[in-house]
């Protein structure tokens, strides 16, 4: 079960994308499934654009990185015995290496 939850903030939110990062590293799946968790729930709460009319300002937040992000995990998991939504879950033998 996940650790992140609609209560949590978005500091812990980014404390655990920070924290299961380094997924591929170490090889871990349990990493990867909460960095994803963490990365869904950053581009659910990330503005796009923020705007100050009084101090004239604007910030524009391109979240396409955490698109890309969250791609790659999800290749990564599946690759690693993993399981992603909407993924089947089939493993298929290879013998192509078998008399080597």
């Amino acid at each position: 079960m996940s650790t992140l939850s609609s209560s949590s903030t978005l500091t812990e939110i980014q404390a655990a994308y920070d924290d299961n990062a380094s997924y591929l590293e170490d090889g871990s799946t349990a990493k990867c499934k909460a960095f994803i968790t963490a990365v869904r729930l950053l581009i659910r709460r990330t503005a796009q654009q923020v705007s100050n009319s009084a101090a004239s300002s604007s910030i524009t937040i391109d979240i396409n990185q955490y698109r890309e992000e969250l791609r790659d995990a999800r290749k990564w998991l599946a690759a690693n015995g993993g399981q992603t939504a909407g993924g089947s879950g089939t493993k298929y033998l290879s013998i192509e290496s078998f008399r080597s």
